[in-house]
């Protein structure tokens, strides 16, 4: 049986978070389980709608993120982000974009995301400015040696 269609295409969180994740370069839009969601071409999806998915009361999106954000960002504003069900588990981050999201540190969450399901080749052809978090994630010094150049996702 299919999903019934969780979200309303007039509503204008939606609108933006379409033009910002459709503007990364070779995302298709794809609606699954009633909710929209954002994936590469060639298939990963680094992001979800949740359009009061199981009565959250809220809408918002799931977001692929890297290791630790979440946490990071959930203790920095917990009525902002959220440990998504289904993906919250695999580090994934929720974020509401109801009221008044924040959108320029969303597209940031969202960059991260989509440079994070982009084929390792691919990445690294990528003319893109590598973000902090990206950068990172592929260095070579240990973990306890890159506290100082982690990103500051509690703004």
């Amino acid at each position: 049986m299919a999903h019934p269609r969780m979200y309303e295409d007039s509503n204008p969180a939606i609108k933006k978070l379409r033009a910002v994740c459709l503007a990364l370069g070779e995302v298709v839009e794809k609606e699954a389980w009633g909710e929209c969601t954002f994936r590469l071409a060639s298939g990963p999806m680094f992001a979800m709608t949740d359009n009061n998915h199981h009565q959250s009361g809220h809408v918002a999106v799931w977001v692929k993120a890297p290791a630790m954000a979440q946490e990071i960002l959930i203790s920095s504003d917990p009525k902002r982000f959220f440990k998504p069900p289904y993906m919250g588990h695999k580090g994934w981050v929720g974020v509401r974009i109801d009221g008044k999201p924040d959108w320029e540190h969303l597209t940031a969450i969202l960059k991260d995301g989509y440079e994070m399901s982009l084929p390792v080749r691919k990445a690294a052809r990528s003319k893109r400015v590598v973000s902090p978090v990206s950068k990172a994630r592929r260095s070579t010094k240990p973990l306890s040696a890159r506290a100082s150049d982690r990103p500051r996702y509690d703004r």
